[in-house]
Formats: structure tokens, sequence, C-alpha cells
């Protein structure tokens, strides 16, 4: 079969010092009002960047090396390892495993949440896929019998305990404490969010919604590799599909083209029709590109600072610069293809619903499906209105952290936690055993929540002890 080739010449004007193949492995999302995760930006054209809802861009650190992302056979079986009580308590003090936010203010809904969470991974324990996942996992504790009975034995607690230290008294009582690596080699896991955006968008193509997200084209399996790039797929503009492999594959249209490309990268989205409906979309497929960063391209040629990089700073410079979309989004080959999934929750990539702020991404081919973990890092909190216009220097007289991220502009400061979860996604970018993507919801308080996760901390995974 012949296909018609869209020109790429609009896409090579740039510094050849651009990286064009590496994938700088992460899926870190940018948030419109906080630093940088590690997703791709949303914005809607017609609203200034500072109005926007916080979206996420895929943005891995830079320190992180694709050796370090792919260890051999024989480090795979020592990328988690066992910690001594004693030895978590020097690391953490009194505050590991004290999960407060099971009996916050709105603590019986996160213990729902949780409730949930825990038994969308025992669901996905019981079918084979699990069976042959763990029947080939190569750390000899985590057993498919052993995961399961330990998710049981704390889901007992859980509905148990009475506050948050007796859960936590039980937990280091009867479970063992599996420190993950790191990319580091001591345990340093680099932390991001990602969400389910929600965007205005129409069935037809208008003068206003011009930008198309498509289906999975039904001779995909056919297309020989390397795949067509995004720029042979799309054109520069994101305008050119319907000339060549996409025609025909269109299945919604978006009214802004960093929006579709967001949607991309997260995989799901709610979508508000202009008809007065509403349309959820979830993964189909993709090419076969490794992903890059459009943030990360952004720092190496010098358009944003690295320091306290922002969704807000990215915005802003598309806002600027529109003509540099032509530029930059091109250099992503990855292209992903949509299904419509008529109100279903978002799925992560065990086919189980993810659940806000309790399940995360790792890279799945190091770590144990479905899970039980404790991540140690910074997440956002509502912030007290008062406390908002705060500075650094102000915050030892208000009992804050004191670190240039703990404050932050808007209505949220991060507090470090830990946070009791399932492991039940993975990003194409979320590579080696020192990165995590947390899910933070739909809609747009919890991308921009998603947005300002950027920090580093600690992952942990509880068995039972033998």
């Amino acid at each position: 079969m012949s296909f018609f080739i869209l020109s790429t010449t609009c896409c090579f004007r740039w510094n050849t010092s651009i990286r064009w193949g590496a994938a700088i492995a992460t899926i870190t999302g940018l948030s419109l009002s906080g630093p940088l995760n590690g997703m791709e930006p949303p914005s809607s054209v017609h609203e200034p960047a500072s109005n926007r809802v916080a979206e996420i861009i895929r943005v891995e650190p830079p320190r992180v090396e694709s050796s370090d992302l792919e260890p051999s056979d024989a480090e795979l079986e020592n990328v988690l390892v066992p910690v001594s009580q004693e030895a978590l308590v020097s690391m953490f003090g009194s505050q590991v495993g004290w999960d407060d936010q099971l009996w916050a203010a709105d603590g019986d809904g996160d213990r729902n949440r949780l409730m949930t969470a825990i038994d969308q991974s025992l669901a996905y324990l019981s079918t084979p896929a699990a069976a042959d996942s763990y029947a080939e996992y190569p750390i000899a504790a985590f057993t498919l019998s052993r995961v399961q009975r330990s998710l049981e034995r704390f889901r007992t607690l859980v509905l148990t305990a009475s506050s948050a230290t007796e859960l936590q008294q039980s937990v280091l009582e009867e479970f063992v404490f599996y420190r993950s690596v790191g990319h580091d080699g001591e345990g340093t896991v680099d932390f991001t969010g990602y969400f389910e955006p929600t965007y205005a968008a129409s069935r037809v193509p208008t003068s206003d919604y011009r930008y198309p997200l498509y289906r999975l084209p039904s001779d995909f399996e056919s297309w020989t590799e390397p795949h067509p790039t995004r720029a042979e797929l799309e054109g520069c503009d994101g305008l050119q599909g319907a000339q060549g492999w996409l025609s025909g594959n269109e299945l919604v249209w978006l009214g802004d083209r960093l929006e579709a490309f967001l949607i991309q990268v997260q995989g799901s989205a709610r979508l508000q029709l202009i008809d007065g409906t509403e349309m959820s979309v979830g993964y189909a497929g993709r090419t076969n590109y490794p992903y890059q960063s459009i943030g990360r391209l952004l720092i190496d040629d010098g358009e944003v600072p690295e320091y306290g990089l922002s969704l807000p700073a990215v915005l802003e410079f598309f806002d600027q610069n529109p003509s540099a979309l032509d530029r930059y989004l091109p250099q992503n080959n990855r292209f992903v293809f949509f299904r419509e999934t008529f109100g279903a929750p978002p799925q992560g990539t065990l086919s189980v619903p993810v659940t806000a702020e309790r399940s995360i991404a790792t890279d799945k081919s190091i770590m144990p499906p479905g899970a039980l973990a404790l991540i140690v890092t910074d997440i956002p909190i509502a912030a007290p209105s008062q406390l908002s216009a705060l500075t650094v220097e102000d915050a030892s007289s208000a009992s804050l952290p004191q670190s240039p991220n703990d404050i932050t502009s808007g209505p949220f400061i991060n507090q470090r936690v830990n946070r009791y979860v399932l492991d039940q996604d993975t990003g194409g970018a979320i590579r080696g055993p020192g990165r995590v993507d947390v899910f933070m919801g739909t809609g747009q308080e919890a991308g921009e929540r998603a947005g300002l996760i950027n920090t580093s901390g600690a992952l942990y995974y509880l068995l039972l002890r033998d």
C-alpha cells in the first residue's frame, strides 16, 4: 500500500545541538500552576497562560542517564532491597508509614479511595495476566501469592485501625519494607504527577475546533517500521492528518493544538462537547518511538530556565512564540491513538481503573504490578489563603517547610507525606527504579496539583513477613 508522505521540511530549522532520537526518560508533568513533572503542556489559545487549566508536560530530570534506566538481568534482582525497621526509623524518624491523610478531615473519603485502589489491585491479581507476570518476576520474594496475601491483610488493617498511628504500628510489625534503589543506587526516586484533563471539544470539525484526536487505523498492524513520524502523520502544523495515513480516522476535534498534544501524553481525557454532551477517550495504541519531552528541549535550547521550570513558563513561551509549536511538537515522534470510552474511569496498564492519589505509575519491567507500596515525597495540599502570599523568608514564623519548593504561588503548598499507594500503571517515559508518577485525579485542580509534583523521595514495596 502506498501513502502520501507529508513534507517535514518546516520542522528542521533549529540548532543542531538538539538531541533528535534521545528519549529523556520521564513522564513527569508540567502543570499550569507549578513546576514541571513530566508530561506535555496544555492550553487554551484564547486565554492568557495564567488562566489556563494546569496541564502536565512530562520531563525527565537530566541527570538520569539511559544506562541507569536499563539494568541488567542480574541488577534486576537487586532493584528492591529489604530495609530493617531500625534503618527506616533512622532515615525517616517516627513518620515512616504514618499516613495521616487517611484520618484527615475528609479521611473517610480518602480511606474509601485507598480501599477502592486495593480492591482494583486484588481484582487484577486474580487474573491470568497477573499469574503470567509474577511467574517471570525476577525478585524471588515477590510471588503472586505473597503479594495477594499482603494486600488482603493490609486491607483488613485499614478497615480496623482507628488512627494513623495504629495503622503505622501494625504495618511496621507485620510487613517487610523493600526499598527501590532509585536512580542513583542510594534510594533516590524522582516523583512527578499526572492526571486526566478535561477540555472543550467537538465531534465535527469547525473553524474553532481544528485539531483532531485519531482512532487507531484499522490497518495499523500492517504498518512497517520505522513508523511514520509525527510530522509525517499530521504535518508540522498539526493540521495535515487528512492528507495521509490518518485520513478518515478522526475521532474528535480540539480547539487548541497544545491540548490535543497533551491528551496524547496523558493517554486519556474527559471532553465537554459543544453540543452540551460529554465524551471520554482512552488510549488505543501508539507508534513505536521513544517519548521526547518538550520541556527538556526548551531547557536544552535555553528558552526556559531549568531551575523552577513550570508549566506557566512553558505556556508563556508558546504564547509569545506560537510558531514554535511547529518546531518543538514534531520532535516528539511518538503518536498516540484513542478510542471512545463512554464515561469509563481512566484505566492503568493493568486494565483496572486508577484512583486519585492512591495509584502510581512505575516501570513495569522491573516493579511488581498491582503491589502495595509506600511513597515518601512532597504532595501539594490546599493552603490557607493567608499562607499563599508568604515568601520563603516568612516560612519559619509560620512553621512551614523552608525550601524554595515548599511555598508555591497559588492555593497549594507542598507537604512531605507518607502515602500508601497501589502500583497500577506505567508510562512510556517512566523508566528505571528512580521514577514514579502519581495519579492525581481528573480536572483542573488535579492538573494544577499534578504539575506541582517535581521532587525527590523514596519508594517502598510492602510484603507480609514470612
